[in-house]
């Protein structure tokens, strides 16, 4: 953990320096699908799209697609938005609106407009693309980087973008090692020697393994590139399938394998070769887990790597406050991550990630959990293994995450234990549009 002199100059120096934009990044459009429902993130997503989920104290999970594309000089970036998109449109706007459009940077809102003779909603991840077809032309790049906005990770994309290039490929799709039990919830391929893909799975229930590896699988992550001609004709060819679901994953990854150059882009750490750190967050308890890895004294995930910045939008905040040293009553944090605005009033801190403009007041404990922005916890609660939405108000002497069958008559209990807790589960209504007068509460 020690600094040396060459991370204190960075630290030193007023900017950042992101990768340097090339003739092939100028050639190249992103494109982010981030109108995904996120159920499985049960009432966590009930007023806000999942990649709109606050995460790691101070950002949202789409801040890291867009980062590395940033990082990655990549600027010209589509956000494909669909179900309850507003608080995801206004960060997007505060925190992702300082590129210029003159000189072909932008992150582009593209909301489902209903914009084919069908007037639907994104039917699937290829029929958004479909139905945006007329802005990629628009555009006139040579390659299109497709991302999902849900995931947790950093990752140049140049290089992936290179080796596309270099093989001639038609589409590449980046791909991690997994533990094969995990690996039903991905799109998991075979691949040969010289990683062309020769096989592609959606979810399967028996997942391949890799060949020498029988406890690992090859997984999708869900970031494809294609080179435009193939692209458009593929689309054109997918819309007019009546029986396809239009995704790329279900139908035209394993469809075009067969007859195109697919190749796989196998995502590893660089000094290690081992796999890299990639984290889907879909469901409750692997959100917990990730923002859980936060708080290891060295995280694979590094937050606080200068060469490769998380970009985001935050309010305006005073440092975070620890006050009390009483015996019993003492503000303290340990393996935790604080956020700006956060008061630790004479209450103890462990393994959590607090999020921002946060009170926790005097007596109270928090253990092994994540703190969405601006709840106030009372006085005498015990929090454990717990996920508290943005907004709560705790009561005095609440006690979390030690009667699981007591908290399931009030919350929400995953399957590996983990408690969702949301201002509507305590009766606090900020958002709900419940009772006689839909607007009687304000937002």
């Amino acid at each position: 953990m020690t600094v040396g002199t060459r991370e204190q100059s960075k630290k030193y120096k007023y900017y950042v320096e992101p990768s340097m934009v090339t003739e092939l990044t100028r050639k190249t459009l992103v494109l982010i699908l981030a109108g995904g429902e996120g159920a499985r993130l049960k009432d966590l997503t009930r007023w806000r799209a999942k990649p709109a989920v606050p995460f790691g104290g101070k950002y949202r999970i789409i801040d890291f697609a867009l980062s590395n594309c940033v990082n990655s000089g990549l600027r010209k970036i589509g956000v494909l938005t669909q179900y309850k998109s507003h608080s995801l449109l206004r960060h997007l706007q505060r925190g992702w609106s300082f590129m210029r459009d003159e000189i072909g940077e932008f992150v582009e809102l593209l909301p489902a407009q209903q914009r084919t003779d069908e007037k639907a909603w994104y039917k699937g991840t290829a029929d958004a693309l479909y139905q945006n077809l007329d802005i990629m032309r628009r555009h006139g790049a040579e390659y299109v980087v497709v991302l999902g906005g849900d995931h947790i990770y950093t990752m140049d994309y140049t290089k992936m973008l290179i080796q596309h290039v270099q093989s001639g490929a038609d589409f590449t799709v980046g791909c991690v090692e997994v533990p094969r039990e995990e690996a039903t919830g991905f799109g998991v391929m075979s691949v040969a020697d010289d990683m062309r893909i020769i096989d592609f799975t959606e979810k399967p229930k028996d997942p391949p393994s890799i060949p020498g590896k029988p406890e690992s699988a090859l997984a999708s992550m869900g970031i494809y590139i294609f080179s435009t001609r193939f692209l458009y004709d593929t689309l054109i060819e997918d819309a007019e399938t009546s029986l396809s679901s239009h995704d790329f994953g279900k139908d035209i990854i394993p469809r075009k394998i067969k007859d195109s150059i697919a190749m796989a882009y196998d995502f590893r750490n660089e000094e290690t070769g081992e796999p890299a750190y990639w984290r889907d967050v879909g469901t409750l308890d692997s959100y917990w887990k990730v923002n859980m890895e936060l708080c290891d004294i060295e995280p694979e995930l590094n937050l606080y790597n200068r060469d490769w910045p998380i970009w985001t939008y935050q309010t305006q905040h005073p440092p975070a406050k620890f006050i009390f040293d009483d015996d019993g009553r003492r503000g303290s944090a340990i393996d935790s991550l604080i956020s700006g605005g956060c008061i630790i009033s004479g209450s103890k801190v462990k393994r959590s990630v607090i999020s921002f403009a946060t009170t926790i007041e005097s007596h109270s404990v928090v253990k092994d959990s994540v703190i969405l922005p601006k709840v106030n916890i009372g006085k005498n609660c015990r929090i454990t293994k717990a996920i508290i939405d943005k907004g709560c108000v705790i009561p005095d002497g609440t006690i979390i995450g030690e009667d699981i069958e007591k908290d399931k008559k009030c919350f929400h209990v995953s399957p590996e234990g983990t408690v969702l807790v949301t201002p509507r589960m305590l009766d606090q209504h900020l958002y709900s549009t419940d009772g006689e007068n839909p607007w009687r509460h304000s937002y």
